[in-house]
Protein backbone atom coordinates (compact mmCIF):
# COMPACT_ATOMS: atom_id res chain seq x y z
CA UNK A 1 0.00 0.00 0.00
CA UNK A 2 1.08 3.76 -0.75
CA UNK A 3 -0.53 6.88 -0.36
CA UNK A 4 -3.44 4.87 0.91
CA UNK A 5 -3.14 3.03 -2.09
CA UNK A 6 -3.46 -0.88 -2.67
CA UNK A 7 -1.99 -2.54 -5.55
CA UNK A 8 -5.32 -4.24 -7.04
CA UNK A 9 -3.64 -5.84 -9.75
CA UNK A 10 -0.40 -7.66 -8.56
CA UNK A 11 0.18 -9.67 -5.47
CA UNK A 12 -1.73 -12.24 -3.35
CA UNK A 13 -5.37 -11.15 -3.26
CA UNK A 14 -7.24 -12.98 0.05
CA UNK A 15 -5.92 -11.04 2.20
CA UNK A 16 -6.04 -7.63 0.50
CA UNK A 17 -10.09 -8.46 -0.68
CA UNK A 18 -10.15 -9.22 3.35
CA UNK A 19 -8.84 -5.64 4.23
CA UNK A 20 -10.89 -3.97 1.38
CA UNK A 21 -14.36 -5.57 2.38
CA UNK A 22 -14.04 -5.55 5.89
CA UNK A 23 -14.10 -1.83 6.62
CA UNK A 24 -17.10 -1.50 3.97
CA UNK A 25 -18.67 -4.15 5.83
CA UNK A 26 -17.90 -2.81 9.71
CA UNK A 27 -19.29 0.65 7.94
CA UNK A 28 -22.89 -0.78 6.82
CA UNK A 29 -22.98 -2.67 10.48
CA UNK A 30 -21.79 0.22 12.65
CA UNK A 31 -24.48 2.23 10.51
CA UNK A 32 -26.81 -0.25 10.99
CA UNK A 33 -26.02 -0.38 15.08
CA UNK A 34 -26.43 3.02 15.50
CA UNK A 35 -30.05 2.70 13.72
CA UNK A 36 -31.10 -0.39 15.67
CA UNK A 37 -29.64 2.37 18.55
CA UNK A 38 -32.86 4.47 17.29
CA UNK A 39 -35.52 1.65 17.59
CA UNK A 40 -34.43 0.41 21.05
CA UNK A 41 -34.13 3.91 22.06
CA UNK A 42 -37.79 4.89 21.19
CA UNK A 43 -38.99 1.07 22.23
CA UNK A 44 -38.22 2.23 25.77
CA UNK A 45 -38.57 5.70 26.11
CA UNK A 46 -41.20 6.87 23.45
CA UNK A 47 -44.66 7.21 24.38
CA UNK A 48 -46.24 4.96 22.06
CA UNK A 49 -43.63 2.34 21.97
CA UNK A 50 -44.27 -0.44 19.53
CA UNK A 51 -46.05 2.62 16.93
CA UNK A 52 -42.67 4.53 17.36
CA UNK A 53 -40.59 1.18 16.41
CA UNK A 54 -43.11 -0.32 13.86
CA UNK A 55 -42.80 3.50 11.99
CA UNK A 56 -39.38 3.28 11.83
CA UNK A 57 -38.94 -0.25 10.79
CA UNK A 58 -41.47 -0.50 8.30
CA UNK A 59 -40.39 2.76 6.77
CA UNK A 60 -36.55 0.98 5.59
CA UNK A 61 -38.32 -0.71 2.17
CA UNK A 62 -39.67 2.98 1.52
CA UNK A 63 -36.35 4.47 1.45
CA UNK A 64 -34.93 1.84 -0.37
CA UNK A 65 -37.39 2.27 -2.76
CA UNK A 66 -37.08 5.41 -3.76
CA UNK A 67 -33.07 5.75 -3.12
CA UNK A 68 -31.87 2.93 -4.71
CA UNK A 69 -31.96 4.10 -8.64
CA UNK A 70 -29.49 6.82 -7.45
CA UNK A 71 -27.32 4.73 -5.61
CA UNK A 72 -26.75 2.93 -8.41
CA UNK A 73 -25.29 5.30 -10.60
CA UNK A 74 -22.83 5.15 -7.67
CA UNK A 75 -22.35 1.57 -8.47
CA UNK A 76 -21.50 2.76 -12.10
CA UNK A 77 -19.07 5.38 -11.05
CA UNK A 78 -16.99 2.74 -9.21
CA UNK A 79 -16.85 0.90 -12.26
CA UNK A 80 -16.08 3.88 -14.56
CA UNK A 81 -13.68 5.04 -12.16
CA UNK A 82 -12.14 1.50 -11.55
CA UNK A 83 -11.75 1.18 -15.54
CA UNK A 84 -9.52 4.24 -15.72
CA UNK A 85 -7.21 3.16 -13.31
CA UNK A 86 -6.83 -0.57 -14.45
CA UNK A 87 -6.08 1.20 -17.87
CA UNK A 88 -3.52 3.86 -16.44
CA UNK A 89 -5.91 6.74 -17.80
CA UNK A 90 -5.20 9.31 -15.42
CA UNK A 91 -5.87 12.29 -17.68
CA UNK A 92 -9.78 11.42 -17.89
CA UNK A 93 -9.92 10.50 -14.14
CA UNK A 94 -10.86 13.98 -12.55
CA UNK A 95 -13.60 14.51 -15.45
CA UNK A 96 -15.25 11.30 -14.15
CA UNK A 97 -14.25 11.58 -9.93
CA UNK A 98 -16.25 15.44 -10.49
CA UNK A 99 -19.11 13.95 -12.68
CA UNK A 100 -19.83 11.67 -9.53
CA UNK A 101 -19.75 14.47 -6.70
CA UNK A 102 -22.14 16.65 -9.14
CA UNK A 103 -24.43 13.92 -9.38
CA UNK A 104 -24.55 13.17 -5.79
CA UNK A 105 -25.38 16.61 -4.72
CA UNK A 106 -28.22 17.10 -7.81
CA UNK A 107 -30.06 13.40 -6.94
CA UNK A 108 -29.71 14.22 -2.92
CA UNK A 109 -31.42 17.69 -3.64
CA UNK A 110 -34.09 15.59 -5.69
CA UNK A 111 -34.66 12.90 -3.04
CA UNK A 112 -35.57 15.66 -0.53
CA UNK A 113 -38.22 16.99 -2.61
CA UNK A 114 -39.25 13.43 -3.71
CA UNK A 115 -39.27 11.97 -0.36
CA UNK A 116 -41.67 14.59 1.40
CA UNK A 117 -44.08 14.65 -1.29
CA UNK A 118 -44.58 10.46 -1.62
CA UNK A 119 -45.01 9.65 1.81
CA UNK A 120 -48.06 9.42 3.06
CA UNK A 121 -49.29 8.32 -0.11
CA UNK A 122 -46.83 5.52 -0.44
CA UNK A 123 -47.40 4.19 3.18
CA UNK A 124 -51.06 4.35 2.79
CA UNK A 125 -50.52 2.32 -0.36
CA UNK A 126 -48.57 -0.53 2.12
CA UNK A 127 -52.03 -0.64 4.03
CA UNK A 128 -49.58 0.78 7.16
CA UNK A 129 -52.40 0.75 10.27
CA UNK A 130 -54.14 3.79 11.42
CA UNK A 131 -52.27 4.49 14.61
CA UNK A 132 -48.76 3.84 12.94
CA UNK A 133 -48.86 6.00 9.90
CA UNK A 134 -48.57 9.67 11.28
CA UNK A 135 -46.03 8.15 13.14
CA UNK A 136 -44.40 7.03 9.66
CA UNK A 137 -44.86 10.26 7.37
CA UNK A 138 -42.97 12.10 10.04
CA UNK A 139 -40.24 9.77 10.39
CA UNK A 140 -40.10 9.57 7.03
CA UNK A 141 -40.36 13.34 5.92
CA UNK A 142 -37.18 14.28 8.28
CA UNK A 143 -34.88 11.61 7.33
CA UNK A 144 -35.33 12.73 3.44
CA UNK A 145 -34.58 15.89 4.40
CA UNK A 146 -30.87 14.84 4.90
CA UNK A 147 -30.50 13.12 1.55
CA UNK A 148 -27.58 15.65 -0.02
CA UNK A 149 -25.55 14.61 2.94
CA UNK A 150 -26.57 10.72 2.09
CA UNK A 151 -25.66 10.38 -1.48
CA UNK A 152 -22.84 12.69 -0.76
CA UNK A 153 -20.89 10.07 1.33
CA UNK A 154 -22.02 7.29 -0.79
CA UNK A 155 -20.17 8.83 -4.46
CA UNK A 156 -17.60 9.82 -2.42
CA UNK A 157 -16.98 6.22 -0.52
CA UNK A 158 -17.45 4.72 -4.47
CA UNK A 159 -14.62 7.47 -5.39
CA UNK A 160 -12.04 6.45 -2.67
CA UNK A 161 -12.85 2.87 -2.48
CA UNK A 162 -11.70 2.70 -6.42
CA UNK A 163 -8.01 3.59 -4.82
CA UNK A 164 -9.18 0.95 -2.11
CA UNK A 165 -9.36 3.34 0.34
CA UNK A 166 -12.19 1.75 2.53
CA UNK A 167 -11.00 3.40 6.57
CA UNK A 168 -11.62 6.83 6.15
CA UNK A 169 -15.19 6.51 5.02
CA UNK A 170 -15.53 4.00 8.04
CA UNK A 171 -14.01 6.63 10.68
CA UNK A 172 -16.15 8.94 9.10
CA UNK A 173 -19.35 7.02 10.20
CA UNK A 174 -17.81 5.71 13.45
CA UNK A 175 -18.00 9.68 14.47
CA UNK A 176 -21.37 10.50 12.64
CA UNK A 177 -22.75 6.91 14.64
CA UNK A 178 -21.67 8.49 18.08
CA UNK A 179 -23.15 11.62 17.51
CA UNK A 180 -26.38 9.96 16.25
CA UNK A 181 -26.82 8.51 19.75
CA UNK A 182 -25.91 11.41 21.62
CA UNK A 183 -28.37 13.01 19.60
CA UNK A 184 -31.14 10.03 20.18
CA UNK A 185 -30.39 10.06 24.37
CA UNK A 186 -30.96 14.07 24.14
CA UNK A 187 -33.88 14.24 21.98
CA UNK A 188 -36.06 11.21 22.63
CA UNK A 189 -35.24 10.73 26.37
CA UNK A 190 -34.81 14.39 27.77
CA UNK A 191 -37.12 16.18 24.88
CA UNK A 192 -39.55 13.45 24.28
CA UNK A 193 -39.38 14.03 20.82
CA UNK A 194 -39.78 10.54 20.14
CA UNK A 195 -39.92 9.73 16.01
CA UNK A 196 -39.05 13.26 15.17
CA UNK A 197 -36.41 13.30 17.82
CA UNK A 198 -35.04 10.03 16.30
CA UNK A 199 -35.24 11.58 12.43
CA UNK A 200 -33.68 14.77 13.35
CA UNK A 201 -30.57 13.06 14.53
CA UNK A 202 -30.28 10.86 11.55
CA UNK A 203 -29.85 13.81 9.66
CA UNK A 204 -27.55 15.24 11.45
CA UNK A 205 -24.92 12.46 11.86
CA UNK A 206 -25.58 11.93 7.69
CA UNK A 207 -24.64 15.73 7.74
CA UNK A 208 -21.53 14.84 9.13
CA UNK A 209 -20.84 11.49 7.76
CA UNK A 210 -20.80 13.46 4.42
CA UNK A 211 -19.03 16.73 4.66
CA UNK A 212 -16.12 14.42 6.44
CA UNK A 213 -15.71 11.96 3.02
CA UNK A 214 -15.91 15.61 1.09
CA UNK A 215 -13.08 17.00 3.14
CA UNK A 216 -11.27 13.57 2.35
CA UNK A 217 -11.32 13.69 -1.33
CA UNK A 218 -11.01 18.09 -1.27
CA UNK A 219 -7.55 17.36 0.32
CA UNK A 220 -6.64 14.00 -1.20
CA UNK A 221 -2.93 14.07 -3.22
CA UNK A 222 -3.84 11.85 -5.90
CA UNK A 223 -5.85 12.78 -9.28
CA UNK A 224 -8.83 11.67 -7.41
CA UNK A 225 -8.90 15.08 -5.56
CA UNK A 226 -12.07 17.00 -5.35
CA UNK A 227 -11.91 20.74 -6.56
CA UNK A 228 -15.09 22.25 -5.71
CA UNK A 229 -14.46 25.15 -8.62
CA UNK A 230 -14.21 22.15 -11.17
CA UNK A 231 -17.33 20.34 -10.39
CA UNK A 232 -19.04 19.23 -13.68
CA UNK A 233 -20.87 16.87 -15.30
CA UNK A 234 -19.48 15.05 -18.25
CA UNK A 235 -21.83 13.96 -20.38
CA UNK A 236 -19.91 10.82 -21.93
CA UNK A 237 -19.39 9.45 -18.39
CA UNK A 238 -22.48 10.98 -17.13
CA UNK A 239 -23.56 8.05 -19.89
CA UNK A 240 -21.45 5.32 -19.16
CA UNK A 241 -22.16 5.74 -15.42
CA UNK A 242 -26.02 5.66 -16.22
CA UNK A 243 -25.55 2.86 -18.55
CA UNK A 244 -23.91 0.53 -15.96
CA UNK A 245 -26.03 2.15 -12.96
CA UNK A 246 -29.36 2.69 -14.30
CA UNK A 247 -30.24 -1.17 -13.80
CA UNK A 248 -28.50 -2.04 -10.68
CA UNK A 249 -30.91 0.83 -9.23
CA UNK A 250 -33.48 -0.50 -10.59
CA UNK A 251 -32.78 -4.03 -9.52
CA UNK A 252 -33.12 -2.00 -6.03
CA UNK A 253 -35.90 -0.18 -7.02
CA UNK A 254 -37.96 -3.57 -7.62
CA UNK A 255 -36.75 -5.26 -5.17
CA UNK A 256 -37.84 -3.02 -3.23
CA UNK A 257 -41.58 -3.34 -4.55
CA UNK A 258 -41.38 -6.89 -3.89
CA UNK A 259 -40.77 -6.22 -0.59
CA UNK A 260 -43.35 -3.65 0.13
CA UNK A 261 -45.87 -6.30 -1.33
CA UNK A 262 -44.49 -8.24 1.60
CA UNK A 263 -44.75 -5.62 4.62
CA UNK A 264 -48.04 -4.95 3.11
CA UNK A 265 -48.87 -8.02 3.77
CA UNK A 266 -46.86 -8.19 7.28
CA UNK A 267 -48.74 -4.61 8.19
CA UNK A 268 -51.90 -7.04 7.47
CA UNK A 269 -50.96 -8.90 10.92
CA UNK A 270 -50.95 -5.68 12.66
CA UNK A 271 -48.72 -3.54 14.90
CA UNK A 272 -47.37 -6.09 17.13
CA UNK A 273 -45.94 -8.32 13.46
CA UNK A 274 -44.91 -5.01 12.53
CA UNK A 275 -42.34 -4.33 15.08
CA UNK A 276 -41.05 -8.01 15.78
CA UNK A 277 -40.23 -8.09 11.82
CA UNK A 278 -38.79 -4.51 12.07
CA UNK A 279 -36.47 -5.98 15.16
CA UNK A 280 -35.42 -8.73 13.53
CA UNK A 281 -34.54 -7.03 10.20
CA UNK A 282 -31.87 -5.35 11.88
CA UNK A 283 -30.34 -8.86 12.08
CA UNK A 284 -30.91 -9.57 8.63
CA UNK A 285 -29.17 -6.24 7.52
CA UNK A 286 -26.07 -6.69 9.63
CA UNK A 287 -25.78 -10.44 7.27
CA UNK A 288 -26.83 -8.45 3.90
CA UNK A 289 -24.02 -5.84 4.91
CA UNK A 290 -21.18 -8.68 4.91
CA UNK A 291 -22.45 -9.46 1.11
CA UNK A 292 -22.92 -6.09 -0.02
CA UNK A 293 -19.22 -5.06 1.51
CA UNK A 294 -17.77 -7.98 -1.30
CA UNK A 295 -20.38 -7.15 -3.72
CA UNK A 296 -18.44 -3.94 -3.41
CA UNK A 297 -15.02 -5.35 -3.10
CA UNK A 298 -15.91 -7.55 -6.44
CA UNK A 299 -17.02 -4.69 -8.33
CA UNK A 300 -13.48 -2.66 -7.77
CA UNK A 301 -11.34 -5.29 -8.08
CA UNK A 302 -13.34 -6.96 -11.09
CA UNK A 303 -13.43 -3.54 -12.74
CA UNK A 304 -9.73 -2.47 -12.35
CA UNK A 305 -8.32 -6.10 -13.60
CA UNK A 306 -11.12 -6.32 -16.47
CA UNK A 307 -10.16 -3.24 -17.72
CA UNK A 308 -6.20 -4.20 -17.29
CA UNK A 309 -7.32 -6.94 -19.37
CA UNK A 310 -6.27 -9.79 -16.20
CA UNK A 311 -8.11 -12.57 -16.76
CA UNK A 312 -7.09 -15.02 -14.48
CA UNK A 313 -6.76 -12.53 -12.07
CA UNK A 314 -10.61 -11.62 -12.41
CA UNK A 315 -11.78 -15.56 -12.18
CA UNK A 316 -9.66 -15.63 -8.68
CA UNK A 317 -11.01 -12.31 -7.33
CA UNK A 318 -14.98 -14.37 -7.95
CA UNK A 319 -13.75 -16.91 -6.39
CA UNK A 320 -12.20 -15.23 -3.18
CA UNK A 321 -15.22 -13.05 -2.74
CA UNK A 322 -17.66 -15.61 -3.11
CA UNK A 323 -15.79 -18.32 -0.23
CA UNK A 324 -15.27 -15.19 1.92
CA UNK A 325 -18.71 -13.75 2.47
CA UNK A 326 -20.19 -17.16 2.32
CA UNK A 327 -17.78 -18.15 5.27
CA UNK A 328 -18.33 -15.06 7.10
CA UNK A 329 -22.34 -14.37 6.95
CA UNK A 330 -22.44 -18.73 7.59
CA UNK A 331 -20.56 -17.08 11.06
CA UNK A 332 -22.92 -14.49 11.94
CA UNK A 333 -26.15 -15.68 11.36
CA UNK A 334 -25.46 -19.59 12.80
CA UNK A 335 -24.70 -17.20 15.83
CA UNK A 336 -28.12 -14.84 15.39
CA UNK A 337 -30.17 -17.95 15.25
CA UNK A 338 -28.43 -19.79 18.12
CA UNK A 339 -29.75 -16.72 20.54
CA UNK A 340 -32.27 -15.68 18.73
CA UNK A 341 -34.93 -14.79 21.65
CA UNK A 342 -32.37 -12.83 23.60
CA UNK A 343 -30.90 -10.49 19.94
CA UNK A 344 -34.54 -9.80 19.22
CA UNK A 345 -35.41 -8.96 23.08
CA UNK A 346 -32.73 -6.36 22.45
CA UNK A 347 -35.28 -3.86 20.38
CA UNK A 348 -38.87 -4.93 21.61
CA UNK A 349 -40.51 -6.00 24.75
CA UNK A 350 -43.78 -6.83 23.21
CA UNK A 351 -43.94 -11.06 23.65
CA UNK A 352 -46.09 -11.23 20.40
CA UNK A 353 -43.79 -9.05 18.87
CA UNK A 354 -40.69 -11.45 19.95
CA UNK A 355 -42.86 -14.50 18.88
CA UNK A 356 -43.23 -12.79 15.15
CA UNK A 357 -39.68 -11.55 15.59
CA UNK A 358 -38.07 -15.21 16.48
CA UNK A 359 -40.57 -17.05 13.61
CA UNK A 360 -39.07 -14.43 10.65
CA UNK A 361 -34.99 -15.25 11.86
CA UNK A 362 -35.74 -19.01 11.68
CA UNK A 363 -37.33 -18.81 8.33
CA UNK A 364 -35.15 -16.23 6.55
CA UNK A 365 -31.79 -15.65 8.13
CA UNK A 366 -31.02 -18.98 8.82
CA UNK A 367 -30.55 -19.26 5.21
CA UNK A 368 -29.33 -15.26 4.22
CA UNK A 369 -25.99 -17.36 2.58
CA UNK A 370 -27.86 -18.04 -0.66
CA UNK A 371 -28.04 -14.39 -1.36
CA UNK A 372 -24.37 -14.54 -2.22
CA UNK A 373 -25.38 -16.54 -5.53
CA UNK A 374 -27.18 -14.04 -7.40
CA UNK A 375 -25.59 -10.68 -5.68
CA UNK A 376 -21.50 -11.55 -6.32
CA UNK A 377 -22.46 -13.05 -9.26
CA UNK A 378 -24.59 -10.13 -10.60
CA UNK A 379 -21.71 -7.38 -9.38
CA UNK A 380 -18.71 -9.60 -11.09
CA UNK A 381 -21.16 -9.37 -14.29
CA UNK A 382 -21.85 -5.27 -14.09
CA UNK A 383 -17.83 -4.70 -13.42
CA UNK A 384 -17.52 -6.46 -16.76
CA UNK A 385 -20.15 -4.08 -18.31
CA UNK A 386 -23.03 -6.51 -18.18
CA UNK A 387 -25.94 -4.18 -16.19
CA UNK A 388 -28.73 -4.91 -17.27
CA UNK A 389 -28.74 -9.16 -18.16
CA UNK A 390 -28.47 -9.77 -14.53
CA UNK A 391 -31.05 -7.15 -13.09
CA UNK A 392 -33.56 -8.81 -15.61
CA UNK A 393 -32.79 -12.55 -13.93
CA UNK A 394 -32.60 -11.20 -10.60
CA UNK A 395 -36.34 -8.88 -10.99
CA UNK A 396 -37.95 -12.19 -12.11
CA UNK A 397 -36.55 -14.81 -10.16
CA UNK A 398 -36.35 -12.60 -7.10
CA UNK A 399 -38.64 -9.98 -7.18
CA UNK A 400 -41.52 -11.29 -9.81
CA UNK A 401 -41.61 -14.25 -7.95
CA UNK A 402 -42.29 -13.02 -4.49
CA UNK A 403 -44.96 -11.10 -5.93
CA UNK A 404 -46.64 -14.57 -7.13
CA UNK A 405 -45.83 -16.15 -4.39
CA UNK A 406 -47.85 -13.79 -2.00
CA UNK A 407 -50.81 -13.94 -4.42
CA UNK A 408 -50.56 -17.97 -4.40
CA UNK A 409 -49.11 -19.90 -1.75
CA UNK A 410 -49.40 -17.44 0.99
CA UNK A 411 -53.33 -15.86 -0.22
CA UNK A 412 -53.99 -19.77 0.55
CA UNK A 413 -52.34 -20.75 3.31
CA UNK A 414 -53.36 -17.23 5.31
CA UNK A 415 -57.30 -18.43 5.06
CA UNK A 416 -56.83 -21.71 6.43
CA UNK A 417 -53.54 -21.51 9.22
CA UNK A 418 -53.15 -19.43 12.69
CA UNK A 419 -51.83 -16.10 12.36
CA UNK A 420 -48.25 -17.22 13.41
CA UNK A 421 -48.33 -20.00 10.97
CA UNK A 422 -49.33 -17.67 8.22
CA UNK A 423 -46.78 -15.46 9.27
CA UNK A 424 -44.45 -18.39 8.66
CA UNK A 425 -45.54 -19.10 5.20
CA UNK A 426 -45.23 -15.61 3.44
CA UNK A 427 -41.61 -15.46 5.59
CA UNK A 428 -40.54 -18.78 3.39
CA UNK A 429 -41.10 -16.39 0.25
CA UNK A 430 -37.30 -15.25 0.83
CA UNK A 431 -35.53 -18.25 0.95
CA UNK A 432 -37.40 -19.99 -1.97
CA UNK A 433 -36.86 -16.85 -4.28
CA UNK A 434 -32.88 -16.93 -3.39
CA UNK A 435 -32.45 -20.32 -5.04
CA UNK A 436 -34.03 -19.77 -8.24
CA UNK A 437 -32.16 -16.56 -8.36
CA UNK A 438 -28.84 -17.65 -7.91
CA UNK A 439 -29.44 -20.66 -9.98
CA UNK A 440 -30.15 -18.32 -13.14
CA UNK A 441 -27.48 -15.57 -12.59
CA UNK A 442 -24.45 -17.54 -11.84
CA UNK A 443 -25.61 -19.53 -15.09
CA UNK A 444 -25.26 -16.41 -17.08
CA UNK A 445 -22.31 -15.57 -15.57
CA UNK A 446 -20.49 -18.51 -16.30
CA UNK A 447 -21.35 -18.45 -19.75
CA UNK A 448 -20.36 -14.66 -20.30
CA UNK A 449 -16.96 -15.21 -18.73
CA UNK A 450 -16.42 -17.74 -21.17
CA UNK A 451 -17.72 -15.26 -24.09
CA UNK A 452 -15.55 -12.28 -22.54
CA UNK A 453 -12.40 -14.14 -21.54
CA UNK A 454 -12.13 -16.28 -24.92
CA UNK A 455 -11.97 -12.76 -26.67
CA UNK A 456 -9.78 -10.91 -24.72
CA UNK A 457 -6.98 -14.59 -24.70
CA UNK A 458 -7.72 -14.29 -28.66
CA UNK A 459 -6.82 -10.72 -28.63
CA UNK A 460 -3.72 -10.70 -26.53
CA UNK A 461 -2.55 -14.11 -28.89
CA UNK A 462 -2.43 -12.00 -32.03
Amino acid sequence: MKNDRVDMQNGPLLGKILLFALPIAASSILQQLFNSADVAIVARFAENKTQAVAAIGSNGNVISFIINLFLGISVGANVIIGNLLGQGNKKNLQDAVHTAITVSLISGTALVFIGFFIAKPILILMSTPEDVLDYAVLYLRIYFSGMPFFMLYNFGSAVLRTKGDTKRPLYSLFFSGIINVVLNLLLVILLHMDVAGVAIATVVSQAVSGLLVLSFLINEKTELKVDLRKLHINHEYLTRMIKIGIPAGLQGIVFNISNITIQSAINGFGSSAMAGSAAELNFEYFSFYVVSAFNQTTVTFTSINFGAEKIDRCKKIFRCCMASSVVITGIMVTFFVLFREFFIGLYTIDPVAIKYGVLRMLAVETFDCLINTYEIGASTLRAMGHSLLPTIETIFGVCVFRVMWIFTVFAHFKKTLPPLEAFGTLMLVYPASWILAGSIVLSTYFIIRRKEFTSIQKKHNQ
